[in-house]
């Protein structure tokens, strides 16, 4: 009995492909070569268990399934077409052929399952991000719906308990800094010192709008209850926004690392590198200080209130995480000191009972505000290379996403 090995090769015409018949017991010397139909250059192949057949995939962004015949030809038997946009993402450089499922996966990242059984069933898409995923947002809606942002200008549908739902394509494909979104708007910024704001409906996005605040935003925050205004941290100062008119430029005289506004438009926090937050009263374009907080060792890194807007919480490059009353500024929880490195992200749970912090040290801290710090529950190893975006998406699960391009909700049991 004799074992059929494939070679395939990147030539640059067509040409035939080699093929060596070996008998079980002996070395691959002296292979005979035989000259089968020409074909297109394959970067990858498999070959079926037990039947003579191969599946292949190539950089034409198709997969063939092929018969082989005993004097060693093929002939295709169906050529499988991937869904895609037809760009140099959707070449095809991966197959397998695992009992009845063909996997294909694209240069993009997208992995297509095909029947075996069924070559002409549609097949079932498996997509995601290809680099560092920074922001996330949830979308109140049922099933809940999570966009995911990495900084390469990728913005991913998912719906809770289905799982990945699609790519948004926006018609400007600018990378992403900074990330925020309502029910009908994404609102971005990247590294071009510009702001855009993208209108979408399902998996539709419309004509972006845009403008430009003249220095390159280092944080974003969209005043949920009037969305169409937005507060945009620079190194120096903030900019407030009305849709994508700039209503005033502020130059606070600090270096800025993070800010937030409250969802009524009232009020925002700025945080500095010299970990103090300043908290103003917003009257129309402008802010007046009426506080100053100082508890943080470290520049402060993000700021979030609590649904309910009764607290905020704040984070620090020096692993440091603050509960504060927003009544009467005063600290209400306290030693959050569980993590070992910078907190890049922080998230509320939607009863306004748990703070969760995301941090660079790869772990996922849950604190129960009415418990001692020392009662947290740790999530170790949440994302290789650090955690950098956190949401609740109800009250027990919480979603995360880090450096290691990955998307994960977590499931909390109660202690």
């Amino acid at each position: 009995m004799t074992e059929r090995f494939i070679s395939t090769g990147w030539p640059v015409e067509k040409g035939p492909v080699d093929r060596w018949e070996l008998n079980r017991a002996a070395d691959m010397a002296n292979p005979k070569k035989t000259e089968p139909k020409p074909m297109s250059s394959i970067p990858k192949y498999i070959q079926r268990k037990q039947q003579i057949q191969v599946l292949t995939a190539s950089a034409d962004k198709s997969a063939k399934v092929w018969d082989i015949t005993e004097d060693g030809n093929g002939k295709v038997k169906k050529t499988l077409t991937c869904p895609g946009s037809g760009g140099v993402e959707d070449m095809l450089v991966g197959c397998l052929w695992q009992n009845d499922y063909l996997v294909v996966v694209s240069l993009g990242g997208t992995i297509s399952i095909f029947s075996a059984s069924d070559l002409d069933k549609a097949p079932l898409c498996l997509s995601g991000h290809m680099k560092n995923v920074a922001s996330l947002s949830v979308l109140k809606s049922n099933p809940k719906v999570i966009l995911s942002s990495s900084y390469d200008g990728l913005i991913v549908k998912w719906i809770q308990g289905i799982g990945y739902n699609g790519k948004l394509q926006r018609k400007e494909n600018s990378q992403i800094k900074c990330f925020a979104a309502v029910e009908e708007e994404i609102v971005t910024s990247g590294f071009d010192n510009k702001v855009w704001r993208v209108p979408f409906n399902g998996d539709q996005c419309g004509d972006a709008d845009s403008v430009d605040i003249g220095s390159q935003p280092k944080d974003l925050s969209l005043a949920l209850h009037s969305p169409e205004l937005a507060l945009v941290s620079t190194d120096s100062g903030v900019v407030m926004l009305r849709g994508t008119k700039i209503v005033s430029t502020i130059n606070l005289g600090f270096p800025v690392t993070a800010s937030v506004i409250a969802p009524d438009g009232s009020e925002a926090i700025i945080g500095g590198q010299d970990g103090k937050l300043h908290i103003y009263s917003i009257t129309g374009d402008t802010l007046t200080e009426d506080a100053v907080l100082e508890k943080h060792r470290g520049a402060v890194t993000v700021i979030r209130y609590s649904p309910d807007v009764s607290m905020f919480a704040s984070g620090d490059a020096n692993r440091e995480a603050v509960v504060w009353d927003r009544a009467s500024r005063e600290v209400k929880l306290k030693n959050m000191l569980y993590h070992t490195a910078r907190i890049n992200c922080l998230a509320w749970s939607p009863d306004n009972s748990m703070v969760a912090t995301g941090s660079l040290d790869t772990c996922v801290i849950i604190y129960d505000i009415d418990k001692p710090a020392s009662s947290r529950t740790t999530i170790k190893g949440a994302h290789l290379g650090g955690v950098y975006g956190l949401a609740f998406t109800d009250q027990q699960s919480v979603v995360s996403s880090g450096e290691d391009a990955c998307v994960r909700v977590w499931r909390l049991t109660p202690q």
